[in-house]
Formats: structure tokens, C-alpha cells, sequence
């Protein structure tokens, strides 16, 4: 089904956008709402997985019929298989009169179970066994009931994860999941963040008979495509709630703008990083100790690896019994003292790290002596290298370098743009 023959479902269930994703997830509802398939909808918190079953249920032969959504997470353990399934009376504490429970309430309809991998392994085997044979039982009673109920579930939880847990049953999976269908996040969305945007703007001015709404600059556009959106559709209706009450001397939004509401995406392209609509942030002292201590405690590795390989070479002229390892003396000056610099940005770090003496241990003749120069070892060259090897290590992905480096990314970001490695 293409866009134009979707337009009329967008518009009668409020939907915004045309992404590809979107129209797919759209178009698989309604061609399994003729059946009576089981519907396992999956997509992260906030993406709008609601519609698809009011959607699925509307279009089908029990539109007639009663629809009931739950949300599973929100009912408690103790509870729950007396809401689903019903109960008898002084089937426990409280139970003051027999309860239908909403599969029996819905028969001949549809049940939309929300946060479905949130159900307790107990209660997962009743849902089981109503998938298999359309047969339950009330808590307290021992009467086989049978029946009719369409059911469409959905999840934000990772199932696979769930059933290697022990969390999740996977025939209760396979059952569930007869048709799935996966809900975009609004990251992958493209131009429809920017029309999702403008719906925004339109209805709160109009709710509160604002003179104008608020609209985005271009370059605020990109900003916005760019953003990662972990709270989806929910995130950004909640920001343009706010930024439509709050600014009052513009009403153009701006990259600036935008970064003052922490909306500043990160673009990795090539192995580059570029920052998009933020010019600062706030200085992380923590952060700064972190890498030092990361530099001081890698310079002290390298120096000791150094005075190993000197201790195990022999001296020159000298004889000593084969099989033995030679002795050196090694100066107390191969000792580095380090003495870290007041911590402050930009402060550099000088290790005091004396060049070992010519002595009748190191005698200048000998064959693996060579000329010690010394490090300029500034705090920015330290750090510098640092980041570099931590990105080759984890293959320029930069949330792994930031977490080995024990620095936020935003901090890692910083520093790459400082030092120019996303030139490279």
C-alpha cells in the first residue's frame, strides 16, 4: 500500500510522517486485521506502538465488539492474574464478590496487553495457555472457562535478551509473535521530526491562544534530524510544550537555543566527530583527574617495562654463567617521580623523569647504550595520545574510548575536536 491510499488511516488516528519504516509498520496492520493473528508490536518507549492496535482492532471483523488495553506493567504481581482472568469470591483477602476479569469481560473482542514483557513467569503461563486453546481459569476457582478474545501485545523490552534471562517464556514469544511489527524510533524518521515539530507548535499555540508558534531555523532543522532522541515522540512533544511557553523574546528556535534544552547531536561520519548547534560546555574537574590519573598510572607502566629491558640486558664485557640472568644496578634516578599538576584545564603535567648517569654499570662503550633523551611530557601530548590509542582500541567507537577512559562522552567529544582528530 503506498502513501497517497495510507493518508486517509494517518488522518483519521492522528498519525504524522511518511518514512518508509513508519508506512511498513502501517501497512502490515492492516493487512493482518482481517485475521485473528496474534500481534506482537516492538519499538522503544515513546514511538507511539498504541495506535497499531486500536488501528488493527478498528479495521477488523470485532470492531463491534469490546477493546480493552491494559498495561501490564502498571498492575501489581499480587494482582494481576485476578484483573486478566477474574476471580471467585474469598478467593483471597478483599475478595468480597466474584470478578469477570478483562478476558472474559472482552470475549469476542480484542485485548491489547501494553508492556507485555513485564507479566510474571506465572502469569505468562495462563496467557499461554489461552493463546493455545482460548481456555482460563478464575484465581480460586477450578471451572474451565473458554474464551473468544483477539490478542495484540507490545513490548519496549528487548525479548530475546529477556528469555536468555529466564524473564520472558520463549513459546509464549513465538505464540505472541505470530505477526510482528516494529515501530521506528524518531531518530530514524527524518523529515518527520520537523512535521511532528510543527504539530506541536500549532496545537499548544492554539491551546493557549498564542499570538504566534514557534518555528525552527534551517540550521535548527538539521540540529533536530541529527538529535538521537532517546525519549521519542513523548521528548519531543514535552520540548516544544516547553520552549512554546518559555520563549518569549523570539520566536525563532535556534541551534543556540536548542543547546540550552541539551539538544545537541553528535554526527560520525568516516571516523570524524562534528558537533552540531553547541559552542561550549561546562567544565567537568572530575573528569580532568580521571585522565590524569589515567596518564600518570600509563607513564608509570612504560617506565617500568623500560627498566626491565635494561635489567635484563647484559653488560658489557662481563661473563656470567649461561642460564643465569646478569645482575644490574639500576640508578635510582630510572625511579620517575611524578608529581601531578594543580588540576585545572589546560594545567600541563612535567613527570620528573631523570635521565639514567653513565656509570661502570652502563659503561658508554657498551653496544646497547644509547643516548636518553627526554620527553616533553605536557599534559595535552599525554592526553592526546591517550585518546588516540583508546579509539584505536575500540575501532573509533567513541562511547567504548570514553567508558575505557572513565570520561563522559561529551567530554571525549570535546577533546577530539580540540585536538584535531577528527581531521585525521
Amino acid at each position: 500500500m503506498d502513501s497517497k491510499e495510507l493518508q486517509p488511516i494517518k488522518q483519521r488516528y492522528g498519525i504524522v510522517g511518511n518514512c518508509e519504516a513508519l508506512n511498513h509498520a502501517l501497512d502490515i496492520a492492516l493487512q493482518v486485521a482481517k485475521t485473528d493473528l496474534s500481534v506482537l508490536i516492538t519499538g522503544e518507549s515513546g514511538v507511539g506502538k498504541e495506535i497499531i492496535p486500536r488501528l488493527i482492532h478498528d479495521n477488523s471483523l470485532r470492531r463491534t465488539r469490546k477493546y480493552f488495553a491494559i498495561n501490564c506493567g502498571s498492575i501489581p504481581e499480587g494482582t494481576i492474574d485476578s484483573e486478566l482472568f477474574g476471580h471467585e469470591k474469598g478467593a483471597f483477602t478483599g475478595a468480597i464478590g466474584e470478578h469477570e476479569g478483562y478476558f472474559g469481560a472482552a470475549d469476542g473482542g480484542t485485548l491489547f496487553l501494553d508492556e507485555v514483557g513485564e507479566l510474571p513467569l506465572s502469569t505468562q503461563a495462563r496467557l499461554l495457555r489461552v493463546l493455545e486453546n482460548g481456555e482460563y481459569i478464575r484465581v480460586g476457582s477450578s471451572e474451565v472457562r473458554k474464551t473468544n478474545v483477539r490478542i495484540v501485545a507490545a513490548t519496549n523490552v528487548n525479548i530475546q535478551h529477556a528469555i536468555r534471562d529466564g524473564k520472558f517464556r520463549e513459546d509464549l514469544f513465538y505464540r505472541l509473535s505470530t505477526i510482528p511489527i516494529k515501530m521506528p524510533p524518531l531518530r530514524e524518521r527524518g523529515e518527520d521530526i520537523i512535521l511532528l515539530f510543527k504539530l506541536f507548535a500549532m496545537e499548544i499555540a492554539k491551546k493557549y491562544s498564542m499570538p504566534d508558534r514557534i518555528t525552527l531555523s534551517p540550521e535548527a532543522e538539521e540540529v533536530m534530524k541529527r538529535y538521537k532522541w532517546p525519549g521519542n515522540i513523548r521528548q519531543l512533544k514535552n520540548l516544544t510544550e516547553q520552549m512554546s511557553i518559555l520563549l518569549r523574546d523570539t520566536r525563532v528556535v535556534t541551534p543556540e537555543i536548542l543547546s540550552d534544552y541539551e539538544i545537541w547531536p553528535t554526527i560520525e561520519e568516516k571516523g570524524g566527530l562534528v558537533r552540531v548547534g553547541h559552542n561550549s560546555e561546562a567544565h567537568n574537574y572530575q573528569n580532568e583527574r580521571e585522565m590524569l590519573f589515567q596518564m600518570i598510572n600509563a607513564l608509570h607502566r612504560e617506565v617500568n617495562d623500560l627498566k626491565q629491558q635494561l635489567s635484563s640486558m647484559p653488560r658489557a664485557g662481563s661473563s656470567f654463567v649461561e642460564g643465569e640472568m646478569p645482575v644490574v644496578s639500576t640508578p635510582a634516578a630510572m625511579h620517575p617521580a611524578v608529581t601531578p599538576s594543580p588540576m585545572h584545564a589546560g594545567a600541563p603535567l612535567h613527570p620528573a623523569v631523570t635521565p639514567p648517569s653513565r656509570s661502570s654499570a652502563m659503561p658508554e662503550s657498551a653496544p646497547y647504550a644509547e643516548e636518553y633523551v627526554e620527553e616533553s611530557l605536557s599534559i595535552d601530548e599525554q592526553e592526546k595520545r591517550l585518546i588516540i590509542k583508546a579509539l584505536e582500541k575500540n575501532r573509533g567507537r567513541r562511547k567504548k574510548a570514553a567508558d575505557e577512559l572513565h570520561i563522559s562522552e561529551r567530554t571525549l567529544y570535546r577533546k577530539i575536536k580540540e585536538y584535531g582528530l577528527d581531521e585525521q
